[in-house]
């Protein structure tokens, strides 16, 4: 078991009533000084009841979230529950907008917006070196890889991270949150400023094989592809397989996913859904003319504990917020591994959700473990002598 030295709050309720399970999740943050809530909400609960709940803390605390294909918290894998993570004020700075009606995307409010959300931190905190910009976003929008293109250009070297709100496996309708608000067709982005150390990381388990395909029809716009190989795209994607067309599911597509390779790095693009008509939804844009590669899974519970270990060198704890795909999830729960992931993310700490994809920087991608890992300030840091700083990490250390 890794040392449990996390100065960042973390939270859940499985209570099966909304109402008790955001009251259970506020009545610990509450008490606590800080800079930013970030809420994850599982399937099932009353966003009205959330709303209502959350009215009296925004005048004290910015508040971010989303719902979700499945929460990460406290024993790993979990569903139907509320988590939360809090960021100290001692530690933190932070600077939170929304983009409204994506499918009207306009790449000019996008960057203001990161334009606007710098300067509001960069200015009142000069000194603190660090910067990162967390996105969360409606997952069925179909506007990430515009959103994250625009964004990236107006955050420079900060990096950027986020992940797609999800609605389970139903598909239906996403949401993300701010200010208190639940919000679909949008897009809420914070910037962080710390002292503290931060890594933004993304891995996937995957490896490109020699099974090419060629995407012959696509309408990138709906993320849909019509032909491969000159045929129709879901019948030969099947016979690659070498499954019948029938048989395709989500737990298929978690297991035999594709990926597109620019020089040594791939970028994995996962599908959906097979349409009635044999179309192949995507979870990403997907342009006519690109070839895709069939990848292979390595092992996934190996592959995670070894990047895991990456993240905390000679036993140092980060708190970590992941978005994680909900077909690595899948695959999981397909290969009967679901149990024993679950216990690695708990032993590490992993607070976080499962997406219906991930963003890093300037891509939009699937199937990947991406996030933020978050390291106490240095030694020599001014806020490491902070005396609020000092109580909540000793406050913190007691509890564990």
């Amino acid at each position: 078991m890794l040392p449990n030295t996390s100065f960042i709050t973390r939270v859940q309720s499985d209570a099966p009533g909304t109402a008790e399970a955001i009251a259970e999740v506020l009545s610990k943050l509450v008490p606590e000084d800080l800079a930013l809530i970030i809420l994850f909400v599982g399937e099932g609960h009353d966003l009205d009841v959330i709303e209502q709940a959350l009215a009296p803390v925004t005048r004290q605390t910015q508040i971010i979230g989303c719902t979700t294909a499945g929460e990460i918290g406290a024993g790993g894998y979990l569903e139907g529950q509320i988590v939360a993570m809090g960021l100290p004020r001692s530690l933190f700075r932070v600077a939170t907008g929304h983009l409204s009606n994506l499918r009207q995307f306009g790449p000019e409010a996008a960057r203001d917006l990161a334009f606007e959300l710098r300067a509001e931190v960069t200015f009142s905190t000069a000194d603190w070196a660090n910067e990162v910009a967390f996105l969360l976003s409606d997952g069925l929008s179909l506007m990430e890889d515009q959103l994250v293109w625009a964004l990236s250009e107006a955050l420079g070297q900060s990096p950027l991270v986020g992940g797609s709100a999800g609605d389970g496996l139903s598909f239906g309708k996403t949401f993300v949150l701010h200010d208190g608000r639940f919000l679909t067709d949008a897009a809420v982005l914070a910037l962080l400023r710390t002292p503290c150390r931060v890594t933004a990381f993304r891995f996937d388990h995957l490896e490109p094989t020699d099974h090419r395909m060629v995407v012959t029809d696509a309408d990138p716009a709906q993320r849909l592809v019509r032909g491969i190989n000159g045929m129709p795209a879901g019948p030969e994607y099947a016979r690659i397989l070498g499954k019948d067309p029938q048989q395709l599911s989500p737990f298929i597509f978690a297991a035999n996913p594709v990926v597109s390779k620019i020089g040594d790095d791939h970028h994995v693009l996962a599908i959906q859904r097979v349409e009635p008509d044999g179309t192949l939804r995507f979870f990403s844009a997907i342009e006519p003319g690109l070839v895709l590669r069939l990848a292979q899974s390595t092992d996934l519970e190996a592959h995670l504990e070894r990047e895991l270990n990456r993240l905390a060198p000679k036993g140092e704890t980060p708190a970590i917020l992941a978005c994680d795909c909900i077909l690595r999830r899948l695959e999981a729960e397909n290969t009967q591994s679901a149990h024993r992931i679950s216990r690695l993310l708990d032993r590490f700490g992993v607070t976080g959700f499962n997406t219906y994809g991930e963003q890093f920087n300037l891509v939009h991608v699937n199937q990947t473990f991406t996030g933020l890992a978050f390291y106490p300030p240095d030694d020599d840091t001014d806020a490491l002598a902070n005396s609020d700083f000092t109580a909540h990490l000793v406050k913190t250390r007691a509890d564990a």
